[in-house]
């Protein structure tokens, strides 16, 4: 990238592949840029970015469809609260807890908090153990080369994910199978208003089945569950929460995996030590969150004029967090475009966001990482990457997936040795997923 001025960060492929430089670029204008990314103002910097998440005046009523929604109102004054509130329902996923702003969000995710609970996850990590083993053993079945994304990364993540909400252990198969044709299929039948359209049909059914017929499962529990103040949720209020939990989970962990194994891949040093003291896992995964954070652009709308670090910010404008920016800013995390297992102040990144829209579903994705990399470590050795896909080290390339609004390899080939030991190396007592 040469001419950072005439960059669409939206479309260009340069930033697809390798947004840091460009991230730097906007931060050294000012960590709150407006106008140089078009339709919105760009929060580079980490502190400008704790203020954005956690202001009252902003509203997360676009935090995924950010400036290609455009307002179904014309924004008046420096308080647009009621126009927002009287248009809501015109704009994309309104009705989803990550569009939705307090007291709103405050009920559901009073909902969602008993789904991910730490007694819950306690109960899934002896699953994800058996789990792993069973996604690794039909992986090694092909060889010692693989495509991790769609080997490994993508099929364990969507089993654990489902057994967390308790879909059906007789279902699993079914729904690994329609996965990637339901999504496509969602969105060439015109579902761009709601993209999650098509997972919600397949718990729809599971949750008005659980309210007729309960069952001692996390499905149940969730279509019981009350608001606080003793009302029941409608159906589709439930669904939503349990298909976001569904869709949110998978892809962001398969990122995180995927970005994990290539930074093994990559330094076989740190692959040795690793394996040789697993008490590192935790802060390599923070390390590999921070650097290569899944979520890579947030968004919120300024429902009253206010600022953020020193600069005004009008009421109607849209906000554009970054932060995989926020998570290399030198003022905060020294030498940041290094990997550093002993970072001190490495669990203050911002890949899971912050304030009262930050990820329920953290504590989930730490245990899953956790629990793959260490039977990935007892299994495997040697891991490489594949030079005759992504190149020799001097000319390393990957491709990563399309959407603005995640970072994800969307393939990473790698070669390994079996290990002779073929012992399960988990650390004594239960694991703690949160932390």
């Amino acid at each position: 990238m040469d001419d950072f001025d005439s960059i669409d960060y939206f479309t260009d492929e340069a930033v697809r592949t390798d947004p840091y430089p460009y991230f730097d670029y906007l931060r050294a204008k000012c960590p709150v840029l407006p106008g140089v990314v078009t339709g919105v103002t760009a929060v580079t910097g980490y502190e400008e970015a704790i203020a954005t998440y956690k202001s009252p005046a902003l509203s997360a009523c676009n935090a995924v469809v950010g400036p290609f929604a455009p307002l179904p109102f014309e924004p008046e004054g420096d308080d647009i609260t009621e126009q927002l509130e009287a248009f809501r329902a015109q704009i994309p996923l309104a009705d989803h807890i990550t569009n939705m702003d307090a007291p709103e969000h405050t009920r559901s995710r009073g909902l969602l908090n008993r789904l991910i609970t730490p007694k819950r996850l306690r109960e899934n990590e002896e699953f994800m153990w058996r789990l792993a083993d069973e996604c690794l053993d039909q992986m090694i079945a092909a060889g010692t080369a693989c495509e991790f994304v769609a080997d490994f990364a993508k099929p364990f993540t969507l089993v654990v994910i489902a057994d967390l909400l308790g879909v059906p252990a007789e279902d699993h198969d079914s729904l690994r199978a329609s996965l990637r044709p339901g999504l496509e299929e969602g969105i060439s039948e015109g579902t761009a208003h709601n993209p999650l359209m098509w997972i919600e049909a397949q718990f729809s059914d599971y949750i008005a089945q659980r309210r007729d017929e309960p069952r001692n499962d996390v499905l149940s529990q969730l279509a019981a569950a009350e608001y606080p103040d003793g009302t029941v949720p409608e159906v589709d209020e439930v669904v939503k929460l349990a298909t976001l939990v569904f869709a949110a989970g998978l892809e962001t962990t398969v990122k995180l995996l995927s970005a994990s194994i290539r930074h093994l891949a990559e330094d076989p040093a740190m692959q040795r030590r690793l394996r040789d003291d697993r008490t590192l896992i935790p802060s390599f995964l923070e390390e590999t969150l921070r650097l290569e954070s899944p979520v890579k652009t947030h968004f919120r709308l300024a429902r009253q004029s206010t600022e953020i670090g020193g600069c005004p910010v009008s009421a109607g404008t849209t906000l554009m967090l970054l932060p995989g920016a926020g998570n290399r800013d030198a003022r905060k995390f020294d030498d940041p475009n290094a990997f550093r297992l002993d970072r001190p102040n490495v669990r203050e990144h911002l890949a899971f966001g912050r304030g009262a829209h930050s990820c329920p579903g953290a504590p989930l994705a730490r245990a899953e990482a956790k629990i793959a990399i260490n039977r990935i470590l007892d299994r495997m050795r040697d891991i490489s990457i594949a030079e005759d896909v992504h190149g020799t080290a001097e000319s390393r390339s990957y491709e990563y997936e399309v959407p603005f609004v995640l970072r994800g390899l969307a393939e990473l080939h790698v070669n390994f040795t079996l290990s002779a030991d073929k012992n399960d190396h988990r650390p004594p007592g239960p694991m703690q997923a949160a932390g």
